[in-house]
């Protein structure tokens, strides 16, 4: 079982649902992400997704397109951020790691030995927003070989069919995109979310994690009625992006242990597929 599926099922007989903050490497600075990585972990954050920069991100807003494009002027790359895991794990072997980016980093280095690497530095689970559900097949059974969890976008257009083509590749949970847009967009309509993803998880096996546009706790607690994870990107980069040098931990920590709470303030209710870890 994978550090993602433990850490699911342990949260699930807590009736706790997921914290998932997003990350990009390398932002504001590289010497401050792994920093940055442990004190989400000491604030709240159950699993991390580290976004791996890069010059064209089609899925990202413009928050975290200046994140990637910073990271990149300091020299961030797929490797250095394969380092900033295994830096991290030498202090935490417990957190699941996701890496979230764009196939070309990975193509350019070769999909077999970004996925040895990606094991080899503790990476868990890997989401790559440009490959194509239908075309994904020989690599989420590279990953596989190599332990690592696929983790796949459902949009709020996709379809009862695209549902079952993804349960048959995806592992680790399901990332939801909130609305039709880019992230940190506005404009959340919370009923249709959580009619959405109510459906979703009474039909996939997986959790189900919400992300793109939740900028608050408010927001967080009420879709953590229906979901089993809550992902934080934009509104986190945000904060780093305001915060004066040298107060970065302490603006991240504050809005992360906000989240926190709002998610422990709700009872969520019993999981649809009782099988669902």
């Amino acid at each position: 079982m994978s550090r993602i599926q433990t850490t699911f099922q342990r949260l699930q007989e807590q009736r706790r649902k997921a914290l998932i903050p997003f990350l990009t490497a390398g932002f504001p600075r590289p010497e401050l992400t792994v920093s940055l990585m442990h004190t989400l972990v000491k604030s709240g954050a159950d699993l991390l997704e580290l976004g791996i920069p890069f010059s064209d991100p089609m899925a990202d807003g413009p928050t975290i397109q200046r994140a990637s494009e910073a990271a990149l002027r300091h020299g961030m790359s797929l490797k250095k951020a394969l380092a900033l895991v295994k830096q991290f794990r030498e202090t935490d072997t417990v957190t699941p790691i996701v890496l979230m980016g764009y196939a070309n980093p990975i193509e350019a280095m070769g999909q077999e030995a970004f996925a040895h690497a990606a094991a080899e530095a503790g990476v868990d689970g890997i989401l790559t927003v440009d490959y194509a559900l239908e075309e994904s097949s020989e690599f989420a059974a590279l990953l596989e070989k190599f332990g690592l969890d696929a983790i796949f976008l459902l949009a709020p257009t996709s379809s009862h069919e695209r549902w079952a083509q993804l349960q048959t590749l995806a592992r680790g949970y399901v990332y939801y995109v909130s609305l039709k847009g880019v992230t940190g967009a506005g404009g959340l309509d919370l009923a249709e979310v959580a009619a959405r993803v109510t459906a979703i998880r009474a039909t996939l096996n997986l959790p189900v994690g919400v992300g793109f546009g939740i900028r608050d706790a408010e927001t967080a607690a009420i879709l953590a009625r229906h979901a089993d994870a809550i992902i934080v990107g934009s509104r986190l980069i945000e904060e780093l992006e305001h915060a004066p040098v040298g107060e970065e931990l302490a603006r991240i920590a504050a809005l992360t242990l906000e989240l926190r709470r709002g998610l422990d303030s709700v009872q969520p209710a019993p999981s649809h597929n009782p099988e669902r870890g």
